[in-house]
């Protein structure tokens, strides 16, 4: 397995379902930790030096910072609909806790400066849809330049439908060219389903989906992933993509984006050998079953 893949379990640590964290080994900018709250359970986080992003996976919750509770209204799980977020800035405490339980998504980079903290509703959340026919998916742009303001974090959601493939064309962000390339460190965060197309038969298969990357000729890196909900893959550097979901189950993943650079921009450079796939989709139509259908969020959380 490639020091770059973290199946589901093996990045679990310190009560943790998932931790990914600036200065582990090839690891600079960006953070992820995913927690499990029972029923009325709470976590408590010091940002430290960076800022984060609690993004409500499944179930709902209240962010508690500066003795207020911030509810965020949560979702029955990520292909229900986009959810709202709260922004942490960085030198600050703060607490989650859910009355009826919850998965939580923390997203996090090394920050430099400080911003307020901020409350996404889910309403203000930008759903985007790229690519056309096979390579039609869905973008929810929570964190964001545009949407979310931050020191350095970009991180957004992609629902990829069953045969289709996203993150393609493969591109890179691994270097500083201005106004046309970033340097970005990249988290991938899984989760699959079943598809609605799905027989009956098949509701105790276990939906997988696959994850490329590789690098250039004075930067190797080479991964080709089979992935399933809960995995993570590290890009650090390198082309990536696609991220295939197979006929039958329907892709998500979660994006964490951080780097170096003074500017938080998310520009990207097409592998020139692949670029010209874009030009089909002038041609072709976005995949019907996009946008996924939004369904009524869970309400705020009562703590």
């Amino acid at each position: 397995m490639s020091e770059w893949v973290r199946p589901a379990g093996t990045a679990a640590r310190d009560g943790y379902d998932v931790v990914v964290r600036p200065g582990d080994p090839g690891w600079k900018h960006s953070g992820l930790t995913v927690r499990t709250l029972r029923p009325g359970q709470s976590v408590q986080i010091d940002t430290g030096d960076c800022e984060y992003i609690v993004l409500p996976l499944n179930g709902s919750a209240e962010v508690v910072i500066d003795g207020e509770a911030v509810p965020l209204g949560g979702r029955a799980d990520v292909f229900a609909g986009a959810t709202d977020v709260a922004y942490v800035p960085r030198n600050t405490t703060f607490a989650v806790v859910s009355a009826g339980g919850a998965r939580i998504a923390f997203p996090f980079a090394k920050a430099a400066s400080d911003r307020p903290f901020q409350r996404i509703a889910v309403e203000d959340v930008e759903t985007e849809l790229r690519g056309a026919g096979v390579a039609s998916r869905q973008v929810r742009n929570f964190g964001t330049p545009g949407v979310l303001d931050a020191d350095s974090i970009i991180a957004c959601e992609v629902i990829t439908p069953a045969g289709n493939w996203s993150s393609y064309p493969p591109h890179k962000h691994d270097e500083h060219r201005p106004g046309k390339e970033s340097e970005l460190e990249e988290i991938y965060y899984f989760e699959q389903q079943l598809s609605d197309a799905a027989p009956e038969g098949a509701k105790g298969n276990d939906p997988i989906g696959y994850q490329r990357v590789y690098g250039t000729d004075d930067r190797p890196i080479d991964v080709l992933a089979e992935v399933r909900s809960g995995d993570v893959v590290l890009v650090p550097h390198g082309w990536h993509g696609p991220a295939m979901a197979p006929p039958g189950y329907d892709m998500y993943y979660l994006n964490v984006m951080a780097g170096p650079g003074t500017e938080r921009q998310w520009l990207i450079t097409d592998d020139p050998q692949h670029a010209w796939v874009r030009e089909l989709w002038n041609s072709q139509h976005i995949d019907p079953r996009l946008p996924f259908q939004q369904t009524e969020p869970l309400g705020g959380d009562e703590s």
